[in-house]
């Protein structure tokens, strides 16, 4: 993989910067901020169920995030509040969505688009939860659900092409788990379970879970859950062209969240062990900021 421009050269953050991270406790059912070195932490919501996924409209002042709700049952819903945490409204109610996992926000489209990892479906919204769409479909009922080969779990989308990524994370430890590319918008005539743009980028990956797209640099980072030494890391490709994906992240304990900060040259991921780790967006300078926080899943960084 041809290395991204500027990548390898440490950044500082801009004193005028004013960037916070927004992340996720599984295991506490809270949505904690901090900024970026892991200070001034707040616990802005609390009482989630089995909160997975986060991200941040910045402008509009909202956080967005899912909760994939009571294990096996179809009860999981997606929420907004204020960046402090007020004014907490359920948009996509339960019942509507299984399982929903990593969220991302395409705001000049006006959407929010998530994986529903035990529905197998990938799904968007309007951003006040309106007009709920499937774009894929992997299964359908009890049988399929049991083979978590169909599990959609990270999402994120690239608008300059009109294009959408997911993965499909596949058991435990068995090295089955897929990275997907199709156009955002389903072809013409026909449905979500019968697509034939559907790209199958890279496959046999340990456990690959959340997505992230550097659209300046054209890169597609992932993290992947499991077993060293592909497991438990972090890697990237270009995703103009042909190239081989190269792990820039390793020694985590079941990785789970991205987030990139491209302008500061910085990316921040959580695993389940409750680590919150800043790395160079090419895998230099791996400090371990936040540890010991709970089972942490989704991060977001955003200039607020």
């Amino acid at each position: 993989m041809t290395v991204p421009p500027g990548s390898g050269t440490h950044v500082s953050a801009d004193a005028t910067r004013s960037g916070r991270l927004f992340f996720l406790e599984l295991s506490g059912g809270r949505i904690h901020s901090t900024k970026p070195d892991g200070s001034d932490r707040k616990t802005i919501v609390t009482d989630c169920r089995l909160p997975d996924g986060i991200v941040v409209e910045a402008d509009a002042g909202h956080i967005y995030w899912t909760n994939m709700g009571t294990v096996g049952l179809d009860d999981g819903s997606i929420e907004r509040a204020d960046l402090d945490g007020k004014n907490r409204v359920v948009i996509v109610p339960q019942g509507v969505t299984h399982t929903p996992k990593q969220i991302h926000l395409d705001k000049a489209g006006g959407k929010l688009y998530w994986c529903d990892r035990e529905g197998m479906r990938v799904m968007r919204a309007n951003l006040d939860g309106s007009q709920v769409e499937t774009l894929v479909a992997t299964g359908h009922g009890d049988k399929d659900r049991l083979d978590p080969t169909r599990w959609c779990v990270g999402i994120t989308i690239d608008p300059k092409l009109g294009k959408l990524y997911w993965t499909q994370k596949g058991p435990d430890n068995a090295g089955l788990g897929r990275l997907f590319r199709a156009s955002i918008d389903i072809p013409r005539g026909e449905d979500p379970a019968n697509r034939s743009d559907i790209e199958l980028l890279f496959d046999r990956l340990p456990e690959p879970i959340d997505l992230e797209l550097d659209l300046i640099n054209r890169a597609l980072y992932w993290t992947d859950r499991g077993d060293p030494p592909r497991g438990n890391t972090v890697s990237r490709v270009l995703v103009d062209g042909e190239a081989s994906p190269e792990i820039v992240v390793t020694h985590l304990m079941e990785a789970i969240g991205i987030a990139l900060d491209v302008p500061g040259n910085r990316m921040f991921v959580t695993d389940l062990a409750g680590s919150v780790y800043c790395v160079d967006l090419d895998g230099k300078n791996q400090r371990n900021f936040l540890f010991a926080q709970g089972n942490l899943t989704g991060i977001a960084y955003a200039e607020v």
